[in-house]
């Protein structure tokens, strides 16, 4: 169930569920081959949610790379930023846009917590117009433990001037759930097509649609404090 914000409070919802998981998967994968580095679908799903620095961290350890992190990145991120500018089928996930949109309507803080580079988010937020609903946006790559480390949730609590106990998660990786869990925040789980590998058993509810996710039906799940 999910707990029904104090209305005495400002509320708010924080949410990763910009769909470019398919681009930065190509951007990663591309990059892979060119170090000529064999990454298993099991391995990469442990890297799913997590910052890119923090993947590449843990990739150069696992395969003893003579390359460092911060130059994965940037290689990563070039391509990434290629993928970005030339793919016009480019598109958030299905119902997030309406879902957004009804959220900021009903005066719902919004605050975007994601493990991409902040250039990344930015690109995102320019290309489809959603600077304005927002009251925050933070980048993982940006905090010196991303996710499954719950200081990114924690952070988005904080800007959003709520307590976590008010405050509601929208994630689509293992790790993010992980880390609103450990946050102590209410986690909606996404089933996204395009991370099919993702458990999110931990999450507290789980969708398969947006549509199944609005101001109305989350407050019709809990009960108002007292």
């Amino acid at each position: 169930d999910l707990h029904r914000v104090d209305r005495r409070q400002r509320q708010m919802c924080i949410r990763d569920s910009i769909d470019s998981e398919e681009i930065h998967k190509k951007a990663y994968y591309e990059t892979f081959e060119s170090i000529a580095v064999n990454v298993s679908d099991d391995l990469y799903k442990t890297l799913t949610g997590s910052s890119t620095i923090n993947a590449f961290e843990k990739l150069v350890a696992h395969f003893n790379l003579d390359e460092s992190p911060e130059e994965l990145v940037l290689a990563k991120r070039k391509r990434y930023v290629n993928f970005f500018e030339n793919d016009p089928t480019l598109h958030l996930v299905n119902g997030v846009e309406k879902l957004i949109k009804q959220l900021h309507q009903q005066n719902i803080t919004l605050v975007l917590a994601s493990s991409s580079a902040m250039v990344n988010i930015n690109r995102v937020f320019t290309r489809f117009n959603l600077h304005s609903y927002f009251t925050a946006k933070i980048s993982g790559a940006d905090l010196v433990a991303s996710k499954p480390h719950p200081e990114i949730f924690k952070k988005a609590a904080i800007l959003g001037n709520t307590n976590k106990e008010h405050c509601i998660v929208i994630e689509d990786s293992d790790n993010g759930v992980k880390a609103a869990n450990d946050a102590g925040i209410f986690v909606v789980g996404y089933r996204n097509p395009l991370a099919a590998d993702q458990t999110l058993e931990q999450a507290n509810l789980v969708i398969d649609d947006f549509s199944e996710l609005s101001y109305k039906t989350a407050l019709e799940n809990v009960s108002l404090p007292l």
